[in-house]
């Protein structure tokens, strides 16, 4: 396409250096093979829609370049059709522009890996890798997929992953992604998903399907423009035949006219005021390990006044530890915390677990174990019931006022309580603490300053520890004591007074995520999180959601803005037909030329100042 416009570029400067040497058939001439050259494509896709009276960008240029020829404005007929010619290919490499960058960011996957059998190295394709299979990653190389390391020490660059720059260090019995880069040890690592469920492969698949998805915006562009082309068409014959049918203007004159108006009505620059735009916001905050599935989340993330957080996890740490216990009956006590607490992977069950393995208590497998949603687990160990939970498991009880008075003072000092009980008694607590995330509060402080009117803390915990956090974190408003349904029910009352984004990690938060107009998962939560939300923030942590917002609500700025200059611009030259002004030049130039600036301004999205 570029060699054959800069043939054409040659022939028609050609045709105008010697149009007063040569004559003027042999300028027409070579401004017929500069037409033929850059626009018969055009022409030919035009001539098709009219036999199928189908009207569109193709059928406007085919018409305004047939006219011009028609009435010997060879030279304009010529410019229309090379920078027609032009301005698709500069449409052409915006797109290309914003998907290269794409491409590059998705070129972290590796191709191959070293799988170890019997202590053989083989080199196999990572698609061949199974759950289980053991592999090596010398110094330089790319971890296949997601594992365990089994052996080695050395730090990975997960950048391509989470975003994250600095290299993460990595030993015995640590998660490791796929895509990930080793820096200098060898790694031996047991893969935990085969590739096509690696965390790779889910980003490579969530941002190529978030490429392909409309925004509302450009749904109603392009459903605007399907209307707008044929009436630019009625405007045009309007002003060919009215001035000279009514009010006996020259026929020649308004027929030019009407066809600069088939120039500037052409809604290149109007259609592409939304999608380069989009595809290069998902791609700035891909880089920055934030995967939007869609451009309508990302037209939506711009738009959110008010955000909702789990606590656990997202502004906690998500790895509590006992820091007080209140015993009642040494005997069975840690027993049958440790027996219940064993087959639990939630974070308070491995905070009970690690402080009962720290004491060398041995406990008895359960018989059966039965979760109570919002409350804790029953269990039956040697024929006999227990449950361990918070205050909503004991309520079978009748608790003696000395427990209540140690279950109010561990309270009253922000810890969450894990309540060991059987049939007839409390065995004892755990009191259990989560570490606030070091960056939670600068999080929150930022938002607000972004214009994010709310920020509500959601969790079940108990109203002291909420509270605590509440305040630590700075939140506008804080829930506690909330099963997975309340916290449905807060987001939809949220959801009544403002747009509403809901970040959360666990299966508990998949309804609400479900339910926000807006979810956001961390990345390291569970699967259930992660595919029912919109947004992913791989880097498990929420620093870098400021800026992810920045860029959403740059991008909502710039389609705004690429729309009215796009308008703006044809609104002027059409005007310019009032007084007989508009000419083919100033039709051609206010058409290619917003096209060119809003294809460039939406490009600048890529662009991301670089900080220390």
């Amino acid at each position: 396409m570029l060699n054959l416009l800069v043939v054409s570029a040659v022939f028609y400067i050609a045709g105008l250096s010697l149009e007063g040497i040569v004559g003027y058939p042999v300028a027409v001439a070579l401004f017929l093979v500069a037409i033929i050259i850059s626009g018969y494509t055009t022409f030919l896709r035009g001539l098709k829609n009219l036999t199928k009276l189908k009207f569109n960008i193709d059928t406007l240029m085919t018409i305004a370049l047939a006219g011009a020829i028609a009435i010997g404005e060879w030279r304009e007929a010529t410019l229309v059709a090379i920078l027609f010619g032009l301005n698709e290919l500069l449409e052409g490499y915006g797109m290309e522009k914003a998907r290269r960058s794409m491409e590059s960011l998705l070129q972290v996957a590796p191709k191959e890996a070293v799988k170890l059998v019997n202590g053989t190295e083989t080199v196999v394709p990572i698609a061949s890798l199974l759950v289980g299979d053991i592999v090596r990653v010398k110094p330089g190389e790319k971890i296949p997929s997601d594992g365990i390391v089994l052996e080695g020490k050395s730090s990975v660059n997960e950048a391509a992953i989470t975003g994250e720059s600095l290299p993460v260090e990595k030993s015995s019995g640590e998660l490791v992604f796929g895509g990930s880069i080793n820096n200098e040890g060898v790694l031996q690592i047991r893969i935990d998903k085969a590739y096509e469920d690696s965390s790779l492969a889910k980003i490579l698949h969530l941002v190529e399907e978030a490429q392909e998805t409309k925004t509302p915006t450009e749904l109603f562009i392009n459903k605007f423009a399907k209307y707008y082309t044929p009436i630019i068409m009625a405007v045009s014959a309007l002003v060919i035949l009215v001035p000279p049918l009514l009010f006996g203007g020259d026929w020649m004159t308004w027929l030019y006219q009407g066809l600069s108006i088939l120039i500037v009505g052409c809604p290149c620059a109007l259609i592409l005021s939304s999608p380069i735009a989009i595809v290069s916001g998902i791609t700035r905050n891909a880089r920055n390990g934030i995967l939007v599935k869609g451009g309508v989340f990302l037209e939506q993330l711009g738009k959110i006044d008010t955000i909702a957080f789990d606590k656990t996890g997202t502004l906690t740490k998500g790895e509590p530890h006992v820091v007080k216990t209140a015993v009642f009956e040494e005997d069975r006590f840690y027993q049958v915390a440790g027996s219940v607490e064993s087959s639990s992977s939630h974070p308070l069950a491995k905070a009970v677990k690690k402080e009962i393995d720290k004491l060398g208590i041995s406990y008895a497998k359960p018989d059966e174990i039965q979760t109570l949603s919002g409350s804790g687990v029953k269990a039956i160990i040697n024929g006999l019931p227990y449950w361990v939970g918070n205050e909503k498991s004991i309520q079978h009880l009748s608790i003696p006022d000395s427990i209540q008075e140690r279950i109010k003072e561990l309270k009253e000092e922000g810890l969450t309580l894990i309540i060991v009980a059987d049939q007839q008694q409390v065995l004892g607590l755990f009191g259990i603490e989560d570490e606030i995330r070091p960056e939670s509060r600068t999080v929150i402080a930022s938002l607000h300053k972004q214009g994010i009117k709310r920020t509500v803390m959601l969790t079940g915990d108990h109203a002291k520890t909420a509270e605590k956090v509440a305040e630590a974190v700075g939140v506008t408003a804080f829930y506690g004591g909330l099963l997975p349904e309340d916290k449905v029910n807060r987001i939809k009352d949220l959801a009544a007074s403002g747009k509403v984004a809901m970040i959360g990690d666990g299966i508990n938060d998949a309804p609400a995520l479900a339910s926000a107009q807006l979810g956001i998962a961390m990345g390291k939560g569970t699967d259930s999180a992660i595919e029912t939300a919109d947004i992913v923030l791989m880097q498990d942590h929420l620093g870098k959601l400021p800026e992810a917002i920045a860029v959403a609500k740059r991008v909502n700025r710039i389609i705004a803005f690429n729309i009215s200059v796009a308008l703006g611009l044809k609104l002027i030259a059409l005007l310019l037909t009032i007084p007989g002004l508009l000419t083919l030049w100033i039709a051609i130039l206010s058409d290619m030329g917003a096209t060119i600036f809003v294809t460039l301004v939406s490009l600048t999205i890529l662009i991301s100042k670089k900080r220390n």
